[in-house]
């Protein structure tokens, strides 16, 4: 995947033994930018999300509320 190289991973969320998504965070062709990658078998997948990080906001906004709706408490690592 190019550019991944200049992003540093923020995070892993593992969904079992073979998937997780991985989260990085840096410099994407001189723009700051979040981004959500699948990886299967430590190798990334075609699927997942890159944006800057004025939409990583908004994203973040929605997520919350989906939250807050829902009551689940949200804890931080």
């Amino acid at each position: 995947m190019d550019g991944l190289s200049d992003l540093i991973l923020q995070g892993r969320i593992v969904r079992d033994s073979s998937n997780e998504i991985q989260i990085y965070s840096g410099e994407y062709w001189k723009k700051q930018v979040v981004d959500f990658r699948w990886y299967q078998n430590d190798k990334p997948t075609k699927k997942g999300i890159r944006m800057n990080l004025e939409e990583a906001k908004r994203v973040h906004m929605v997520l919350t509320r989906i939250l807050h709706e829902a009551d689940i408490d949200v804890e931080m690592d």
